[in-house]
């Protein structure tokens, strides 16, 4: 009897993951093949010269070039320590950090299809207001000893995770104008292995997020919700959102894009709209994620990012409340619907089929290319990254892998 009342939930829930799922393929792999383009023709090993301080300007250069870079959260954080070995600002490399996690492109597309352009444009503004607050509290509260502790850590070169996908350069370099150097046969194998690359660090916490999503939306009752959100008293509900939404992404375990859709269940669950925001820039501060922090840095600083970085979510999750309910650009909460009407031919399922073929081409492209043998270097000690990226593609490439094609910034 038990099993009999349990297949129908779990059918539920993976029907729920599975409507979501669809709903949104077209738009990740557009995303990603943007994030890819704009990766292809910027080299990571230029970064470091135009992160050397903390200025306003820095600043925003930092947030611009995080933005054109990775969205997998694990593969962000290692390259921002990569930065900081490297000489950039501790400041300025958790800024790229930040940005190249939730000001990525694929993620403004996911939010406007789930649900709505005003999530988007809330995520685009609450971005720098988080890395505004955070620059303002480092300034103020990062000691020098603190520092140089978290430098002295970061030298061991510990493992965490991603930091071969992180040190992987793969521009396409030379003096030809931008759209010469895209469109050449070394432009779209750059362009594969970037895409099939960045897939690969994010295929998991997606499909994480898509079921645990349809499994919260298909068991958890929505008066749970309701309670725990301070629904029934909008006051309490506003100032209560920012600070609990990222708690609930802490011991979510689900990062990267793949709290996207857990954050379509806590907004029809009746988390308020600065509380959404907050849940979604947490990405970052995951449990995973804290135990890579204090690998890489030293329990100490990793308390002190824990502790700064949740000040400035919910920091910009106020704002964002503040500044879309004054301009009455939140949406109607009580409008929300998880998307469960699965496959129909409407305009998504053409979409899906055009961006589907355009995928298999390129991971075509990725595979006969000498590719394969760089997703085993996803996971490896970045110092190594240099000397091995080279000998796979010495065996796999192709005769147009001219000198400079790629690179492995190590």
């Amino acid at each position: 009897m038990r099993s009999e009342v349990a297949l129908p939930a779990v059918t539920h829930a993976l029907s729920i993951a599975g409507s979501m799922t669809w709903e949104i393929i077209w738009a990740l792999i557009l995303g990603f093949l943007l994030s890819a383009i704009v990766q292809a023709l910027v080299r990571k090993s230029t970064i470091v010269r135009w992160l050397g301080d903390d200025r306003p300007r820095t600043l925003a250069l930092a947030s611009a070039l995080g933005a054109a870079s990775s969205s997998c959260s694990y593969a962000a954080v290692a390259l921002a320590r990569s930065l900081f070995r490297k000489g950039a600002n501790f400041t300025a490399a958790m800024a790229f950090e930040i940005a190249s996690t939730n000001l990525v492109v694929e993620l403004g597309i996911i939010l406007a299809l789930l649900m709505g352009w005003q999530f988007t444009a809330a995520e685009f503004a609450g971005g720098p207001v988080m890395i505004l607050v955070l620059a303002l509290l480092l300034r103020l509260l990062l000691r020098d000893r603190l520092l140089r502790a978290a430098r002295g850590q970061a030298e061991r070169g510990v493992a965490g995770s991603m930091e071969g996908h992180a040190a992987m350069d793969m521009s396409v370099t030379g003096d030809e104008p931008f759209l010469r150097r895209l469109l050449s046969r070394r432009g779209f194998t750059s362009v594969s292995h970037i895409f099939v690359m960045e897939w690969a660090a994010v295929l998991r916490d997606i499909a994480a997020g898509l079921l645990i999503a349809g499994a919260i939306a298909a068991w958890v009752p929505d008066t749970f919700w309701t309670h725990f959100f301070l629904t029934g008293h909008p006051l309490a509900s506003k100032i209560w959102g920012p600070l609990v939404g990222p708690l609930v992404a802490v011991v979510s375990f689900v990062c990267s894009i793949g709290n996207v859709p857990l954050a379509v269940v806590l907004w029809k669950g009746g988390i308020s709209f600065g509380g959404v925001v907050a849940f979604i820039f947490a990405d970052l501060l995951i449990v995973p994620i804290l135990n890579i922090y204090r690998k890489y840095y030293g329990a100490r600083m990793a308390l002190f990012l824990a502790g700064t970085f949740y000040v400035g979510m919910a920091a910009a999750g106020y704002v964002i409340e503040l500044v879309f309910g004054g301009l009455g650009l939140v949406p109607d909460q009580h409008a929300a619907k998880l998307p469960t009407e699965g496959v129909s031919w409407n305009y998504t399922t053409w979409l899906n089929i055009v961006f589907l073929l355009l995928a298999v081409a390129l991971v075509a492209r990725f595979v006969r290319t000498g590719g394969r043998q760089m997703l085993g270097m996803m996971g490896g000690n970045p110092d190594q990254q240099h000397s091995e990226h080279h000998e796979a593609h010495g065996q796999h490439g192709e005769p147009e892998h001219g000198h400079g094609e790629h690179h492995a910034s190590s």
